[in-house]
């Protein structure tokens, strides 16, 4: 059985349509309601807890996850088993976000008693204006919509779409208001590619100890090559006796002078090293380090402390090992 391909295209048209329609309806119906909910979790001591039934509750679990990575802090509680003692869970320094379309699912209407005697902030996130959700709300997010996506009228659809979009509103208005940083994101994702990118430094990646390339200047050709062959860099700082870079020597140098026919018998590491070569502090974040290298077109970067002694090396493996790059 194959579904017929111009009936299926119009009625995913017709879906995105109505899901379109109904969110251009819920910006325009944006209003200081909407500013209130944001001043009341940026004013509470605790978390954002948030709570509904069925599709309302998965956007619900999305929301919260969105909260929490973007620095405002919460969780899901399932209304249904806030009934039989996940409520504990809630505290008075908390603010209540619930989800429901009708505002009367029951596990969820069971609780707001609760939560009212107790004195805990209550946010709706509602289509049921007049609602027991509603009514039992300090604030009231309208997110009804005049029909469901679904040719029935019957599965959530264009109503889900609501709750997301006006639970990403409230999540980037929070994270506005309280400064978030990439920074922060990052703190929340280390095992992302933009955690890596912002957390990981130049000294959690570089080669050091035994496996740093370094040589004299006054070190012989053939050391400074066996040097680089041994570390495998490609290849090797020149160092003064207190350890401060001199230069620097690569394959591509190497490549050059015999391009050019040199006698390289004789040669020391100063006459061929690449003198002021680019460096990178000890403490700069990995992602300056490709940066540099990057802009610079080359594949190795000498790590060095304030002083500008040689701490480190750093190249294109090595930050690609580390998935910075």
């Amino acid at each position: 059985m194959l579904a017929n391909t111009a009936q299926t295209l119009q009625l995913a048209r017709e879906t995105l349509d109505i899901e379109a329609s109904a969110l251009l309806q819920l910006k325009a119906r944006l209003d200081e309601r909407f500013v209130k909910a944001v001043n009341m979790v940026l004013g509470v001591q605790g978390r954002v807890v948030v709570t509904g039934m069925g599709k309302s509750g998965h956007i619900g679990r999305k929301i919260a996850a969105t909260l929490a990575s973007t620095g405002t802090p919460a969780m899901f509680v399932h209304p249904g088993e806030a009934s039989h003692g996940d409520l504990g869970m809630i505290q008075v320094i908390d603010v209540v976000l619930a989800l429901s379309n009708s505002g009367e699912s029951d596990e969820l209407v069971a609780i707001l008693p609760v939560l009212k005697r107790q004195g805990v902030p209550l946010i709706a996130m509602t289509g049921g204006l007049t609602s027991s959700l509603a009514q039992h709300a300090d604030v009231v997010l309208d997110c009804s919509v005049d029909k469901e996506a679904c040719p029935l009228n019957l599965a959530p659809t264009a109503s889900t779409t609501a709750q997301l979009a006006m639970g990403d509103a409230l999540a980037v208005a929070l994270l506005d208001a309280r400064g978030f940083k990439p920074e922060d994101f990052a703190r929340s994702h280390p095992g992302g590619s933009l955690g890596r990118r912002l957390l990981t430094h130049v000294s959690d990646v570089m080669r050091k100890g035994d496996a740093l390339p370094r040589v004299s200047p006054e070190a012989s050709f053939s050391d400074l090559m066996r040097e680089m062959s041994r570390k495998g860099l490609g290849a090797s700082s020149v160092v003064d006796a207190q350890d401060k870079v001199l230069g620097i020597f690569t394959d591509g140098d190497l490549r050059r002078l015999i391009e050019k026919g040199a006698d390289l018998r004789n040669l020391k590491a100063s006459d061929v090293m690449h003198a002021h070569p680019r460096t990178i502090r000890v403490d700069a974040l990995a992602v300056e380090a490709a940066e540099i290298m990057e802009q610079c077109r080359i594949t190795s970067i000498l790590v060095v402390d304030e002083a500008g002694r040689l701490c480190g090396a750093i190249n294109t493996n090595d930050l690609m090992r580390a998935k910075v790059i």
